[in-house]
């Protein structure tokens, strides 16, 4: 007789908790934030010549441009990423759209 009363009250319980678990109140909303970056290609040609300046100076001097893009950020703000090579090696230079090296 007790094994009945408590299977009969443990099956109550599971029976009010499974009702409760999938009750949904309010609905829920997700959202995802895309990042926006886009990346033009630039002939290095038409590089600023505030950039132009900048790859022929002291540190990058030893460095051969190979490839220049635009990036766009989300917020706005705009530099070249220039990409160079030096023998084997190669390497992205972010320069700032007044000639200044971005770290």
């Amino acid at each position: 007789m007790k094994k009945i009363i408590l299977s009969a009250a443990f099956l109550a319980f599971a029976g009010l908790t499974a009702a409760n678990a999938s009750e949904v109140k309010s609905p829920v909303s997700i959202t995802v934030k895309q990042d926006s970056v886009t990346k033009t290609p630039v002939e290095l040609k038409d590089l600023p010549e505030a950039v132009k300046t900048t790859l022929q100076s002291e540190p990058v001097k030893a460095w051969t441009p190979t490839a220049a893009f635009l990036v766009t950020n989300a917020d706005k703000t705009k530099y070249y990423q220039i990409d160079v090579k030096k023998e084997a090696e190669t390497a992205s230079i972010k320069i700032g759209e007044d000639g200044k090296v971005i770290q």
